[in-house]
């Protein structure tokens, strides 16, 4: 990718897991004109390779924490694992990249003996102190006998004993045996959905004048602009249906841009939904790049489980401008707790 439309600095959250997007994502959209559907079914819909599988288990952490399940996915393999629960309500815990965190309550963790830092908002009443603890297991301390390890082991057997309910995924493939079968996981696999619109098509491209002049204010008219219209389309909206007559007192929105320079034409949605690992997305953009004829557009967006994500990028959204070969656009949205 030659470059990126910002005018300030690179973004921080960019097409590669390394630059921002590294928690497992919910949801995966992709949106393109129907014409390009057939490229995308034989390139990449038919690629079995692509098939994106994941786990529901039940396990006390414990069990995360012992025998070959932790050697072979933890220490050897590569695996993401989270808990059930939303952050400052419940304790959970994940896994990824080898690193251990914990969101729990102040009576867990005074009970656990663990050493972490406080997390959530702070000074606000009615609010319970709550606190993140993080461990890396992969490093050479994290072996049974050593002193840091077996506090978490005994915090495991005495306050973090309770059987929860995890989503599992091996981004390196399953041993034989497999140490997670004998906790009975259940399988899923998320299947692409697509879904059609005959859509009234704004003008996407970047205006050269902002791209001459290096205009801030006009940069961020066209990015929220854009970024509404694929929002819409996202959810299916009738407002960006060709003929839409929605009484302006119940919606005031309009497709921008002059009505002269819109379009129609017939979009197509893709859709995943389940435990997908932010390499497989990073992936699958790069496949849209290499297979997609350079001057088409097309818009991948990438939403992860916010309730984890705190202080980390909510949603995601990258597109490639029409007739704009090498320019591209990333919309981050943050989160909030």
């Amino acid at each position: 990718m030659s470059r990126y439309v910002w005018l300030d600095e690179p973004p921080k959250c960019g097409p590669t897991p390394d630059q921002g997007q590294t928690m497992e994502h919910i949801a995966v959209d992709l949106i393109l004109p129907a014409e390009l559907l057939q490229l995308v079914q034989e390139k990449l819909l038919d690629d079995e390779t692509r098939v994106l599988q994941y786990h529901r288990v039940i396990m006390t952490l414990g069990q995360v924490l012992e025998g070959d399940f932790f050697t072979q996915y933890i220490k050897i393999g590569n695996i993401m694992m989270l808990s059930e629960g939303k952050v400052g309500i419940n304790n959970v815990f994940s896994i990824k990249n080898g690193t251990l965190t914990m969101y729990i309550d102040k009576e867990t963790y005074e009970r656990a003996g663990l050493v972490g830092k406080p997390h959530g908002a702070k000074g606000g009443r009615g609010t319970k102190p709550r606190w993140v603890v993080e461990y890396d297991l992969r490093s050479p301390a994290a072996l049974h006998g050593k002193k840091g390890f077996d506090r978490l082991v005994y915090a495991c057997k005495n306050a973090l004993n309770a059987p929860t309910t995890w989503l599992f995924c091996s981004l390196s493939g399953a041993p034989n045996p497999d140490p997670l079968a004998k906790h009975f996981p259940t399988k899923y696999t998320s299947k692409p959905v697509m879904s059609k619109i005959e859509a009234t098509i704004p003008p996407l491209a970047i205006p050269p004048a902002i791209l001459k002049d290096g205009n801030r204010e006009d940069l961020d008219e066209y990015a929220t602009e854009a970024y509404e219209w694929l929002s819409l389309v996202r959810l299916e909206s009738p407002r960006v249906e060709v003929g839409d007559t929605i009484d302006p007192y119940l919606s005031s929105y309009v497709v921008p841009g002059d009505a002269s320079e819109h379009q129609k034409g017939e979009l197509c949605k893709i859709s995943w939904r389940g435990f997908i690992p932010p390499r497989w997305a990073a992936d699958t953009l790069a496949a849209l790049i290499n297979t997609l004829p350079q001057k088409t557009w097309f818009s991948i967006s990438a939403t992860p489980f916010t309730s984890v994500t705190i202080g980390h990028g909510a949603d995601c959204t990258f597109m490639r401008p029409p007739s704009s070969p090498g320019e591209y656009v990333l919309w981050e949205i943050k989160g909030h707790e």
